[in-house]
């Protein structure tokens, strides 16, 4: 098997433009996180928490949609026998039938009650990220077999920052539904709107132009060496990264809601609007990297990304740890920070998983790909979960802090973005500019050095 990467453009007639049609995919992009961020994010654990989920359960709620990609693996053979686009179709018309099951589960109250209710809504949460999990192994083979190397970082930073401004507007919405004391009916809109969403993206995803499964891919019958591409150097490291980050990011958002909940007694229609600021952070990603994933490379923007990650983490430690107050521009200015950095470093592992694959055997690297990532992601929250139930209402003071069951969990998961930290710069990436020279970029050449200009000085 050849292990070199790629050095063609598999998809488009120039390596400068996006290929046609392409606009599609970002039309998709929006309705998809119209959609998606009702069932998957905040709204979600929140109405969970209505129905008297403890944290374990929360973390088997947030941890059920990465954990479930492990079915890439199997799925993965038999992209060829569908085709790309039809693969990821099928899976997503059947997760949208789920989201429309889910919106009925609110109104199940009189007669099944929380507790059947919750298990009624984990069942569907099951089926819907089951078909999700399946479905997805073919998006980013074809992605990647679409675009040119020179372009797959700038339509990464579009796709996120359509991303981030559509789930912006997903979070209003949910806050503007939940406004006030909370009644069930409200759950039920809020979903319904989901699946209206997921629906309409279909019709975009049918659009997005097709590319045909390589030759190679369809005829061979020999049997898939796992262990070869696993081992595979440049690969082995970016698993290596993408395992402690998971491990690091997993339950962020679940327990970052649920501790605003609990410790800071906020409303639903608060929290979601305090969360909704994430995605402007998001939003914020296109004029921070811009062109610079494909100029300077993956590796330097990941290096500062988790470096500003320990600062984040440090930030919510101590305000779980009550050294900096629990007043609303710091919880907005952490979520600011934490949608920014999780946009960055999502669209910077894509890119670099895109760089260090082969193109032969690229449905399976992606599948181990998502697969590593995704269940790490599945299974830290529920971890996370279990400690901070484990630690339940007990506190103590030490080191000038409060020790409550967050701030054991804060401080977990800064010490997993350290070595996250030490792993992202054994990365191995031809090409790529040092992290000074990124940083050199963004505060001197770059139009952000007016700022500098204009701060006054003393």
């Amino acid at each position: 098997m050849d292990l070199n990467p790629e050095t063609k453009p598999a998809g488009a007639a120039s390596a400068a433009e996006f290929p046609p049609g392409l606009h599609n995919a970002f039309r998709f992009a929006a309705f998809n996180a119209l959609s998606y961020q009702i069932v998957l994010s905040s709204p979600m654990v929140l109405y969970a928490k209505t129905l008297g989920a403890t944290a374990t359960v929360l973390g088997v709620i947030a941890g059920m949609m990465p954990l479930l990609v492990i079915f890439q693996i199997p799925a993965a053979n038999y992209i060829p026998r569908l085709g790309f686009k039809q693969f990821v179709y099928a899976g997503w018309g059947t997760r949208v039938m789920f989201i429309f099951a889910m919106a009925v589960v609110p109104l199940t109250g009189p007669f099944l009650g929380h507790r059947w209710q919750l298990v009624l809504l984990v069942v569907l949460l099951f089926g819907f990220n089951l078909s999700r999990g399946i479905s997805s192994c073919a998006w980013l083979p074809w992605l990647t077999g679409l675009l040119p190397p020179t372009v797959r970082g700038r339509y990464l930073v579009r796709e996120a920052a359509v991303t981030n401004l559509f789930s912006f507007f997903a979070f209003l919405i949910a806050a503007l539904c939940l406004a006030g004391p909370t009644r069930p009916w409200q759950f039920a809109v809020l979903f319904a709107f989901s699946a209206s969403m997921g629906a309409i993206s279909l019709g975009f995803l049918k659009r997005i132009p097709d590319v045909p499964v390589p030759e190679a891919a369809r005829s061979s019958r020999a049997p898939i060496p796992w262990r070869a591409m696993v081992v595979h150097p440049p690969f082995l490291r970016l698993l290596h990264t993408l395992l402690a980050y998971s491990v690091a990011y997993g339950g962020m958002v679940a327990f970052t809601v649920a501790f605003m909940k609990t410790e800071a007694g906020m409303s639903e229609g608060s929290i979601l609007l305090v969360t909704s600021v994430a995605f402007l952070g998001g939003l914020s990603s296109l004029w921070l990297i811009g062109s610079r994933l494909d100029s300077h490379g993956s590796k330097p923007v990941l290096v500062f990304c988790f470096g500003a990650w320990l600062v984040v983490l440090a930030g919510w430690l101590f305000v779980s740890g009550g050294v900096l107050p629990l007043s609303l521009p710091v919880l907005v200015g952490l979520q600011y920070a934490m949608g920014l950095l999780a946009a960055v470093v999502q669209m910077a592992n894509t890119r670099l998983a895109m760089t260090v694959v082969p193109e032969m055997g690229r449905n399976h690297f992606f599948a181990i790909y998502s697969v590593v990532n995704n269940v790490t992601l599945g299974l830290a929250p529920i971890a996370w979960g279990m400690l901070i139930d484990a630690v339940g209402g007990h506190t103590m003071r030490w080191a000038g802090l409060v020790w409550t069951r967050y701030t054991f969990f804060f401080a977990g998961a800064l010490v997993a973005f350290a070595v996250t930290l030490v792993l992202t710069r054994r990365l191995h990436e031809q090409q790529a500019a040092s992290t000074e020279v990124l940083l050199r970029e963004w505060l001197i050449r770059s139009p952000q050095r007016l700022w500098f200009r204009l701060w006054p000085r003393t």
